[in-house]
């Protein structure tokens, strides 16, 4: 592994951490928060450190597979580490473990929080903490592709460690350019929902924060008990719809802006997607009504609500879904393990490695009854090639097997086996909201340090999908 360029460009990548620092001085000088100089500070710490790895270690070789992977796992670090500064420079949260948590939950997009009081804080540091889902939501690689030039070279190996899904797909043949189009599409997106918010009755603070973390698929909110405190079904349904914008592929959102809306109803895993959406919404409204909303109209919004809020891991609430019907809470963790598309910036295993799954295991039925047949996995009219699906079955096998040694750890850290299981799976799939203590009116304040460092670790493999964390750990990527 090449060292003295991945400390370069790891240095680059703390210059623009220090640059977005300066990004919630408006709100800090506009409400009078007492917090600019926090961030100020913060941006001096991240400079001088970014500064001196960017000049004081350079190298003419081209970015390697290794290098790649090791630039986006401690580039993610860093940020979690650095970005936590203006918590703790303001006394926000003075813990280092706790500021670490928030801003890996932040960064991560998985809206987790220790905070058990927020509409007290100040307004910048608030914002802060929505802008850290919103950079993360698209990537900070992917971001530094679009604006650095110097990443350009060998920056698909960023693209492909960094980049959610089975597998990472260009929209143009050079990486900045597809970098471009993503992150176009996406401030568009955030765009037109800050408006439609606004419109709604929200301030442009506050619909400006809403719109980080529904585009990001995060969940911070400005409110103690999120968007349900707004009251109003107007903020709720704009928000399920561009949650569920978030959750699909961005290069349909790129092809439909380009006219070729058709390309969503072509594409096999955003009609799954759908279905899957649409069957949760029925299931929920099903067995709510009567026992929990009177009025179909209440019942379809908070069902639609909670529905897409999971499934797209983005962890806003209108509801306690805890006092549901306890079917609705075994589905809800289903939804959790899902996720958003391919492509997207929803967490969990992906709607498409779930669908390829199926598909695998229906083809080894079909083979015991006829061994002699010749058939290929198909997603849309697509082979997917056998490496593609080993990647997917060994990623499935480790999701599977870090979410069960994680729960055990939780136990061991004290947490019963029901709130333990569900931190996990909310962190590992960076949903945010679990069941029982880390429910969604309860918060991650309680749980003990071991137990939130291990949910820190949970963050960061859920975001990177596992493989570009891991592979760090084998003593075969240090060597020559």
């Amino acid at each position: 592994m090449n060292i003295a360029l991945t400390l370069h460009i790891l240095g680059a990548l703390l210059v623009f951490l220090g640059g977005a620092f300066f990004l919630p001085l408006p709100f800090a000088f506009y409400y009078k928060d007492g917090a600019a100089t926090h961030f100020v500070l913060s941006a001096i710490v991240s400079l001088l450190v970014g500064m001196i790895l960017f000049k004081g270690f350079e190298s003419e070789r081209e970015l390697s597979i290794r290098d790649g992977f090791a630039i986006v796992t401690f580039g993610w670090l860093f940020f979690s580490l650095f970005g936590a500064l203006p918590y703790i420079f303001s006394g926000t949260i003075p813990s280092p473990l706790d500021a670490c948590f928030e801003t890996m939950s932040g960064f991560t997009t998985t809206g987790a929080t220790i905070l058990e009081k927020i509409e007290v804080l100040p307004e910048s540091i608030l914002m802060w903490r929505a802008l850290t889902h919103w950079l993360g939501g698209m990537g900070i690689i992917v971001l530094s592709l679009a604006i650095l030039p110097m990443l350009g070279v060998g920056g698909m190996q960023l693209f492909k460690a960094e980049v959610p899904g089975p597998t990472a797909d260009r929209l143009k043949p050079r990486i900045q350019d597809t970098a471009k189009l993503l992150w176009g599409v996406y401030v568009l997106l955030t765009a037109v929902e800050t408006l439609l918010l606004m419109a709604g009755g929200m301030n442009f603070y506050e619909a400006l924060c809403h719109s980080f973390a529904t585009l990001a698929t995060g969940g911070f909110s400005t409110r103690d008990a999120s968007v349900g405190a707004f009251g109003s079904p107007f903020i709720e349904w704009v928000i399920i719809v561009f949650m569920f914008l978030a959750g699909v592929n961005f290069s349909l959102h790129y092809f439909a802006i380009r006219g070729r809306i058709k390309e969503y109803f072509k594409n096999e895993e955003f009609l799954f997607y759908l279905a899957i959406s649409l069957g949760a919404v029925v299931l929920f409204m099903g067995y709510n009504q009567g026992q929990v909303y009177q009025s179909v109209f209440d019942n379809l919004r908070y069902s639609a609500f909670q529905a897409i809020s999971i499934l797209t891991t983005t962890g806003f609430g209108t509801a306690d879904y805890e006092q549901w019907p306890v079917i609705t809470n075994y589905v809800l963790v289903s939804l959790m393990f899902v996720g958003g598309c391919a492509g997207s910036t929803g967490g969990g295993m992906k709607v498409a490695r779930v669908l390829l799954l199926f598909k695998h295991a229906r083809f080894q039925l079909y083979r015991l009854i006829h061994p002699r047949a010749v058939r290929l996995v198909k997603l849309g009219d697509a082979p997917v090639d056998r490496e593609v699906m080993q990647s997917i079955l060994g990623f499935f096998a480790l999701y599977i097997g870090i979410f069960v040694f994680a729960s055990f750890l939780m136990a061991a850290s004290g947490m019963d086996l029901v709130s333990g299981g569900a931190a996990v799976i909310a962190t590992l799939g960076n949903i945010g909201p679990g069941l029982g203590s880390v429910g969604p009116v309860h918060n991650y304040a309680h749980i003990a340090p071991f137990g939130k460092t291990v949910l820190i670790a949970c963050m960061l493999f859920g975001r990177l999908e596992l493989f570009t964390v891991l592979v760090i750990f084998f003593p075969s990527f240090w060597r020559k």
